[in-house]
């Protein structure tokens, strides 16, 4: 009997370089930590848990309600957005327009906050809540980072896992 080459196809080895590469730029770039008073070592990694019909692929930080959300980068601010699943949303591109940053489950925005307006590491966006589809009693930011394809869509990309990008965060 002859042995089986296992070979991986073309598009899941490609599909491999891309998250090799979002990793890579997310890896080089100084991350703010988003939630004020939350040591990072204490975030657990919740990018890969199942959710209904999906894999998470975010972060959630959980903290009491109200607690201020940071921008973790300078960037765009490109879109805020009410949505049925993340309740009040930011989504931010970093200085590049590479990665696009997901704040969801805000209490609020920070007053004077808008689209278009430029962000700097630190500044304030929101504040921690419930909205969307969070459960009321458990506030929490949801965190996640795409890898931006060419048409720059805030909302699609690659997800990728920024676990280890924020428990280097300062």
């Amino acid at each position: 009997m002859a042995a089986a080459c296992l070979v991986a196809p073309r598009w899941a080895t490609a599909q491999v370089d891309i998250e090799h590469a979002g990793a890579a730029l997310l890896a080089a770039r100084a991350l703010r930590f988003p939630v004020d008073g939350i040591r990072p070592e204490t975030v657990r990694d919740t990018f890969d848990d199942g959710r209904p019909d999906h894999r998470h692929e975010a972060l959630d930080i959980m903290a009491p309600r109200g607690t201020p959300v940071r921008a973790v980068d300078d960037g765009k601010l490109v879109k805020l957005f009410d949505s049925k699943p993340g309740g009040l949303t930011v989504y931010q591109f970093d200085p590049a327009s590479q990665l696009a940053y997901y704040y969801a489950h805000l209490d609020r925005y920070a007053e004077g906050l808008h689209e278009g307006m430029q962000l700097r590491r630190g500044d304030l966006i929101g504040y921690v809540g419930t909205t969307g589809n969070a459960a009321p009693n458990a506030p929490h930011l949801h965190f996640a980072v795409f890898l931006l394809g060419p048409e720059k869509q805030w909302w699609k990309g690659q997800a990728l896992n920024p676990y280890n990008a924020l428990r280097a965060a300062r």
